[in-house]
């Protein structure tokens, strides 16, 4: 297939604005976009025939109205675009991608390794001649930053090699994004997730890494940096003799420290010892002893690493993630212990579960495809 890098057509700001709430609504008719922008009747009927002749807004039905009159309905255009959301995941790569509302156009998924694969295939699905707005990656520890065209690199080693090798089958000449993965599968949980209805929130992944996504008024938290949340950078530990280590504390509580503490428990009598931690939280939730205690100590250090969450943030809501964070076995042992250490804070577990980051990284992506149409260079009204 073809993809179209076309630049957005120059808008005024009247259509600028009707288009941005149109994508957000996804369909509505001239007075439901008066209201959502604003403007006038008149205003909005010029700013949607301007949509038109772009191609950016398109007629798609009509509505009655309760005085029985018919109102025309509209929706973006074929020219609106689409845009493109990667998850370079530690283990799987997950593509998808979405129109200008939103709404799914293609999908695919494949090993890590393969991650180019994946690329080419969603973007194989899409309408031939779509332009592409934008791109946004969410890979692990990386600082959030800006680059166009395909030869780009990440800002860490962390993402290098799967991140060369998938960037290849990226188009050139679209602006791409990297956002933390962790920051991508909070804002899912905003939208759609555990967190929905709630402004201000910490979504604590724990899995084979840490990390921490912040949510504050609606709005992920980045710092200066773009690293706001990099809980692997705590010092750890902190103890007479004992000097800090960089990552020392992702490496404590991370899925192969906890594998590595079962397997030092473990007797003959249990049975094999667990090779993954799913395999290790299935055993505890039958009830084997062994199994059970190294969850529940897992737990403990788990409610410990909240409660240095909710001491800097005072969250009001900690969402637990990741591939042993969101495990519901977890929740009574965070929560008595950071009950203990610090003030009431709530604790529920994940809701988006593995799709959360690419799920984020698509709205993301969606909100910068609108932003790069909105924000082309404007003629004057």
């Amino acid at each position: 297939m073809e993809i179209d890098v076309a630049e957005a057509p120059r808008l005024t700001d009247s259509a600028s604005a009707v288009f941005a709430v149109l994508a957000q609504a996804g369909s509505a008719t001239r007075p439901q976009l008066a209201s959502l922008a604003g403007l006038s009747k008149p205003t909005v009927s010029s700013a949607v025939a301007e949509l038109e002749n772009a191609r950016l807004a398109a007629h798609s039905g009509t509505a009655s109205s309760g005085t029985g009159r018919s109102a025309a309905v509209y929706r973006l255009g074929r020219a609106a675009g689409a845009v493109l959301a990667v998850d370079l995941g530690p283990a799987l790569t997950r593509v998808r991608g979405c129109a200008l509302d939103g709404s799914l156009l293609a999908e695919a998924t494949a090993s890590r390794t393969d991650a180019a694969d994946a690329v080419r295939e969603a973007l194989g699905a899409l309408p031939d001649g779509i332009p592409l707005r934008s791109i946004v990656v969410a890979v692990g520890d990386v600082a959030a930053r800006d680059l166009r065209g395909s030869g780009m690199r990440p800002a860490t080693a962390k993402a290098g090699p799967v991140f060369d090798a998938m960037a290849v089958a990226l188009p050139p000449g679209v602006p791409v994004h990297l956002e933390n993965n962790v920051n991508c599968a909070a804002l899912a949980e905003l939208h759609e997730g555990a967190a929905r209805g709630r402004h201000t929130f910490g979504y604590l992944r724990i899995g084979v890494g840490i990390g921490l996504g912040i949510v504050v008024g609606g709005s992920v938290l980045r710092g200066s940096n773009g690293a706001a949340g990099e809980l692997a950078r705590l010092p750890y530990p902190w103890d007479d003799g004992r000097e800090p280590r960089q990552e020392a504390l992702e490496e404590y509580i991370g899925a192969r420290s906890l594998l590595r503490r079962a397997e030092a428990l473990w007797r003959g009598a249990d049975g094999p010892c667990p090779r993954t931690t799913e395999r290790l939280f299935a055993l505890a939730g039958e009830g084997l002893a062994p199994a059970r205690d190294i969850v529940a100590r897992h737990a403990a250090d788990v409610g410990r690493l909240a409660a240095a969450v909710t001491a800097v943030l005072d969250p009001g809501l900690i969402v637990l993630g990741g591939s042993t964070g969101a495990d519901p076995q977890l929740l009574p042992g965070v929560r008595a212990e950071l009950a203990r250490l610090s003030w009431p804070t709530e604790v529920v577990s994940s809701r988006v579960g593995d799709t959360g980051t690419v799920a984020g990284a698509a709205r993301l992506a969606v909100a910068r495809g609108v932003q790069t149409v909105t924000e082309a260079a404007r003629a004057e009204d």
